[in-house]
This record gives C-alpha cells, structure tokens and sequence, in this order.
C-alpha cells in the first residue's frame, strides 16, 4: 500500500536521512554514562508532559524549581509535536562554570523534591523516584554493558529478543530475572492438594476441553515428585521468598496441603509482561504468582466470546492478519475456609508464534539497541532501534528517502493493527489494553507491518450487546479514557513520536495521515463504529497514566490541533 494522495506526494520530497548519527549523546562509549543519558531524558519526558511545560522559544528549556530557588537549563535538539523530545545534559542555570552536567538520580530528585513542594505528589514520593531511578540506571547500563557484546541475534527467536530489548520494563516485578538480562531460569514448583485447586479452562483440543489441571501437568518436569492426590503449580523463583511469608502459604505447608517441590525442569525467560514467562518450543506461556482472580477470568471469557463467533466476523471485516494471543485458562488455590491464597494464581496463555516468526512488541521495536553493523569513532555499536534499522535497509532497497518509507509503514501499520481493534470495540464492545507493551506487530520479509496480536488487559462497555456483563465489565466513559490513553497515546502518538524522534520522519505528516485514517474510522457503519476516532479528533486534551508524578494527568492533545 503506498500513501495516498498528496500525503504521498509530501512523504516523498521529506529528506529524512535516516537514524540518528553516532554523534548522539546515547552512544557515549562508557555503558554507564548512555545509561544515564538514556534514563535521564526519559525522567525530562514525563516532566514536561506531566507538568505541561510549553515549547521553548530557542534552542533551550528552562524549568523553574521553586522549592529549591533554582532554575535547569536543558538543551533542546528536538521538541517533538507529541512529545518524544530529545534532550542534552541538563544542568542549573547560574551555576558554576565548571560544575558538571547533572546525573539521572540528582535530577530525579531535584524534580522529586519539586513535585511535592508544587502539591502534584505526596511526601516521600521524591525519595521514591530517586530509588526507582537509581535502579533503573542500573538495569540500563547492565543491559547496555551486555548487548555492546553481544547484540542478539538479527533472525531468530524475534519474539523473545523483543521481549529483552526493554531495561526497565517490568520494573519491581522480575526482581533476580529481568527480561531484558536474558538469563535463563528453572521454574519452581508447588505441589498443590486437590480439594483447594479454583480453576477454569476454555482450552479445547479437538473440540473438547482441556482443564488447567491437566495442562499444568503436561508442562511440568517428569522428575518432579508430585505428592498423590496433588496438582503441580509453577511458581517465580523471584517471588519465592515473599510466597514463605505468605501466612496462609505457611498454613497449607504445615497442613501438608501444599508441598515444594523445589526448581526442576528445562530454562524459562521472563517478558515484558510482569511474571509470564516464555520458553521456546513450550505448549503455552506462563503468567505466574497472579493474585488477580477477575483478571484470570477475564481472559477465559474474552477467548470464549471470540470463540463464540465475533472472531469469525472480526476476521471477515478486517483479514485475517490480526488477533489476540488468549488465554483460555487458570489455576488457583483457595484455603480450606474457600478464601483465594493470594501469589498463587496461574494465567495459562497460549504460545503466541513460531520461534521464525518475525513477532516482536512494538515497544521493543521502537526501542534503541545496540545496531550490529554500525559502530561508533569509539568502536562499540551504536545505538539504533529494530524499527530504525528496517527502515534503513527499506531505504536501500527501494531507493526512496526515510521520510517516505516511515510514512508508509506507519499507514501499513494502521490498517494491519489499528484498524481491527477499532473493529472490536465497535462491533462487539471489547476495548483492549493496546498500549505499546502489549501490541506485538507481525513483520514481512521486508520488514512492513503485516498483522499483529494483542496480549493483556481488556474492558467490556456496559452498552455491550452481543453477551451479559462479565468480570471486565466498565462504564462507557473509563472505557473511552483507558482506550485513549493505550492506543491513542502510548500506541499512536508513541509511535508517531519515536519515528520523528529518531530523525526517520516528520511527525506533521504522520499526525495528518493518522487524522486521515481517523475521519474515514469515525465515519464506520454505526454498528462497527469506535467512538475512539471522534473523541482522538475532537478532544482538546486527553488523559493519561502518569509516568513520574501520581495518579492521571492531562496533556494537550496534538490530533486536535494538527494541519491535515
């Protein structure tokens, strides 16, 4: 598919050169101090979204600290219409000139302290960045020492070096095994009794049913020594601790109710999805130690009503290409009283592609990693997202400026993964959680965007009219704003964003290609129409999750302002 129209025509004559030189301040040659940069111009990100802060008349932004008298100063080589903006070593105005630029942590603090001073956080929410700042430079540069020598491989197993690509991701969750470590990992194992086993299964093999207990026995290692009349459940190595803590985990091990088995079987690596864990070549993928139960539910019932003929129909309307990695069963375990044990849950999801499936989450697309190939004057590789690297080969292949690849391969993403989630909700009321961690994008050969999954959260809107209100069940309105704030901002304007970011496109552009798309979504038959595309173009301003403050923020939203 080509852009159409004048779209084209602009694409075309946009010069973009392609990613972004070695010169960048993220390929410093010490893996510490790109870790730095890396995180710190995350942390200025959230603080100019979260606080509002306007486009600066020059080159260079100043952010007044009123709790401390002081003022940054922070270099500004891009400003980003949707917010991806890039930006240098920050330091105080007025300060000495000898004094260097300030660190992550120092800024994490600085901004912490203003955070409660100005009443947008609590007390002792600036101690609490801090650490989570510390703790995610240190994830980075351990991530960053790694990959510079041993990048991954460039075919093969995309799905998992996907999953590896994001230092940070599951921060707090993966404690010991964190996704983008790469270290594999022996489950451990509970021998669970019967009679406390709470279960439900969707899973069907040749049209019957499989349930969760049976399936937990196929995935668990012949050598495991299971107690008589008991039930093998995987458990996090990372959570085992907590889990011994647990009082009623405690009462079951007294009552020999519950056994450890301790760790046993073939390797496991974690994902970027908190606590599921993936193994090649595996029958299923694993959520473990889930306390959830309405969010176990919700998945057994999203895979029955898909099952139950909107898949048929979704698939008619919109191909073939799209769809969502289910989760047709779980196990958990209730005390003898029938109150649920909490840790003790297990998502039993199935296994989403072949290891040659060129599968990956479009957050790890769009993240920058180590480039085989390309190297910095230092020698060590530089960084550059996968999406980056596509993009330049698509150039070299064709013949046309990144500007004009980027721009297709955005519209190709639209209708290959955006447009069947609008289908959804309009259809049958199924608002996904298709943020950028969640929405895994299905390439060619080539490299274009040729369908994708979904994995993760999901609401059901109370005007739902193919099936009676279940576990997931919201209100229209929080359904709108969890929608916007997972496709519109994070996925889209994310996107949009980290391709102007990385010197591929012009983000005007893609803002008028994606209005496009949008008026001709909003237009729909009534039945199939999302309300997600008006609210996107009509809004003024949007909600979203905050990333360094608490609770909700608003920010503008650029749709509604944007030429096209």
């Amino acid at each position: 598919m080509k852009a159409p129209g004048a779209l084209a025509a602009v694409a075309r004559q946009a010069g973009f050169p392609g990613p972004r030189p070695p010169a960048d301040p993220l390929d410093h040659p010490d893996p510490a101090r790109a870790a730095d940069a890396t995180v710190l111009e995350r942390l200025l990100r959230c603080w100019v979204r979260e606080t509002n802060v306007a486009r600066p008349g020059g080159s260079c932004l100043r952010i007044p600290l009123s709790a401390d008298g002081r003022v940054l100063h922070v270099p500004v080589p891009y400003w980003s219409v949707t917010g991806s903006h890039r930006f240098g070593p920050p330091g105080l105005l007025d300060g000495p000139a000898d004094a260097p630029a300030l660190d992550a942590v120092t800024l994490a603090a600085l901004l912490g302290r203003e955070a409660v001073h100005s009443g947008r956080a609590p007390a002792g929410h600036g101690a609490e960045l801090t650490l989570r700042i510390a703790e995610l430079v240190r994830r980075t540069t351990a991530f960053l020492r790694q990959r510079r020598l041993d990048p991954g491989p460039e075919d093969g197993e995309y799905f998992l070096h996907g999953e590896q690509a994001l230092p940070g991701a599951a921060l707090g969750e993966t404690e010991g095994h964190p996704p983008e470590s790469a270290e594999p990992f022996r489950l451990h194992w509970l021998g669970v009794h019967r009679s406390l086993l709470a279960a439900d299964s969707a899973w069907t093999e040749r049209g019957r049913i499989v349930g969760a207990a049976v399936l937990t026995a196929r995935l668990a290692p012949p050598a495991l020594g299971l107690p008589a009349d008991s039930v093998p459940l995987p458990v996090h190595p990372a959570r085992l601790a907590a889990l011994h803590r647990e009082p009623a985990v405690v009462r079951l091990l007294e009552a020999g109710l519950l056994h450890d088995l301790g760790a046993h079987g073939q390797p496991w690596y974690a994902t970027t999805a908190p606590r599921t864990v993936y193994r090649s070549g595996a029958p299923a993928l694993l959520r473990l130690n889930e306390s959830d139960r309405q969010l176990l539910a919700s998945g057994v019932e999203l895979h029955r009503m898909l099952r139950g003929g909107i898949a048929q129909r979704w698939h008619a309307a919109c191909g073939p290409g799209f769809d969502v990695i289910r989760d047709p069963a779980w196990l958990g375990v209730n005390a003898p009283d029938g109150v649920p044990v909490p840790g003790l849950g297990l998502g039993i999801r199935h296994h989403p592609f072949a290891p040659d499936a060129d599968a990956v989450c479009l957050a790890g697309l769009l993240a920058p990693r180590p480039w085989p190939g390309r190297t910095t004057p230092a020698g060590h590789p530089a960084l550059c997202s996968r999406l980056a690297a596509i993009v330049a080969r698509l150039v070299r292949r064709t013949g046309r400026p990144a500007g004009a690849v980027s721009a297709e391969w955005f519209l190709r993403y639209l209708e290959a993964v955006v447009r069947p989630l609008l289908w959804l909700d309009g259809a049958a009321g199924i608002v996904l959680g298709a943020d950028r961690q969640h929405t895994l994008v299905l390439l060619d050969a080539e490299g274009w965007p040729a369908g994708g999954r979904h994995r993760g959260s999901l609401h059901h809107r109370l005007r739902e009219r193919l099936h009676p209100p279940g576990p997931a069940t919201v209100a229209d309105d929080r359904a709108d704003e969890e929608f916007a704030c997972a496709l519109g901002i994070d996925n889209l304007l994310g996107l949009i964003g980290a391709l102007g970011a990385q010197r591929l496109a012009d983000e005007r552009i893609l803002l008028a290609a994606l209005r496009r798309f949008l008026r001709e979504a909003a237009g729909a038959p009534a039945g199939t129409r999302s309300s997600l595309p008006g609210m996107l173009l009509d809004s003024p301003t949007l909600r979203c999750r905050a990333g360094l403050l608490t609770g909700p923020v608003t920010i503008t939203n650029p749709l509604a302002t944007a030429p096209g």
